[in-house]
């Protein structure tokens, strides 16, 4: 059993992973901002997983109360990120970098030698692509630490409260005949269960020949973003028409809706970010940790509920679905 500091312990990543860890006997601290978010985590566990976690108190972006949050620590799982911002990449920079540098140096000077860092799948340090430099510059001070450190690097995520599919579904909710894709719908993505990411977090603590690997995961085939729609739209049990939108067209409305900080479904980085494919080797999860990841096709019965009612610790498909792929 180890101890193991978790940022991010309060959202979506963090909600599949502490429970793992838990599972795997390792006891989790959990750094938070705030009361509230310890509340948050809290909520999801049952008696037993809540007698392995503590809080402590710290901010990786601003740095505050790392050093103590560190204390008795024996390695570090960083999840915080973020995936768009409407400030041109400023705070995309500023989490998603400067709060990783934060956390890789708090834990050296801690004496944490252990780091294990949520990269991105399909990322690259180019200036037009804010989130995506923001990820790949962040992966190369991961790898230039010192550091016993592990970058995961996975595709999109889906499960009970994601955000790309619940994203599309919202997308569904609000046009009652069209569900518009950006461009040709042709751009591909792996997507990969964040159930299963969190097995591929606890394994890469537990076995030190995973030190000094990227490894990239994906689910168990590509989806294109028409095709990804499509399986939205069937576990709504919802039927609308699959439009190409021009990019450019939805740029400009996503540029607005920026410009005068109104809610939009997609930025126009998330955009941008559509002319790299999202995938890797279809192997890539068995290879490295001896597990084919789940299928995706006929989960996301979930999308019935909005993000705010889905919850990743008590979500279980309808009775009859349940029975069709038992």
């Amino acid at each position: 059993m180890s101890t193991v500091l978790v940022t991010g312990a309060s959202g979506f990543v963090g909600s599949y992973v502490v429970p793992e860890l838990v599972g795997g006997g390792h006891h989790v601290v959990a750094l938070v901002r705030d009361d509230r978010a310890a509340a948050k985590v809290s909520a999801r566990l049952d008696a037993d997983q809540a007698r392995a976690v503590s809080f402590r108190v710290g901010d990786p972006v601003t740095g505050k109360g790392l050093a103590e949050a560190l204390a008795g620590v024996d390695a570090v799982v960083h999840l915080v990120a973020i995936p768009r911002d409407r400030d041109g990449g400023k705070s995309l920079l500023r989490v998603n970098l400067g709060g990783t540098k934060s956390m890789l140096d708090a834990a050296d000077a801690a004496r944490v030698r252990r780091f294990v860092h949520l990269g991105a799948l399909g990322v690259a340090d180019d200036p037009d692509l804010h989130y995506g430099s923001s990820k790949a510059r962040a992966e190369k001070a991961v790898r230039a630490s010192g550091l016993d450190w592990t970058i995961l690097k996975p595709s999109l995520l889906w499960g009970p409260r994601d955000g790309f599919f619940n994203i599309v579904a919202d997308l569904v909710r609000t046009s009652p005949v069209v569900v518009p894709v950006p461009g040709s719908g042709k751009a591909r993505f792996q997507p990969l269960a964040a159930a299963d990411l969190a097995i591929c977090v606890r394994m890469s603590l537990e076995d030190p020949r995973f030190v000094g690997q990227a490894i990239e995961l994906g689910g168990p085939r590509y989806w294109t973003y028409r095709e990804i729609t499509a399986e939205v739209l069937a576990g709504m049990r919802r039927s609308r028409r699959i439009v190409p939108m021009p990019v450019p067209i939805i740029g400009a409305v996503a540029g607005l809706a920026e410009l005068v900080r109104l809610p939009f479904p997609v930025a126009t980085d998330q955009l941008r970010q559509l002319k790299l494919d999202n995938i890797g080797p279809l192997d890539g999860c068995y290879r490295a940790f001896g597990f084919v990841p789940r299928a995706m096709e006929g989960q996301l019965w979930y999308l019935r509920a909005k993000k705010r009612d889905q919850d990743p610790a008590t979500a279980r498909p309808p009775a009859a679905e349940r029975r069709a792929t038992a």
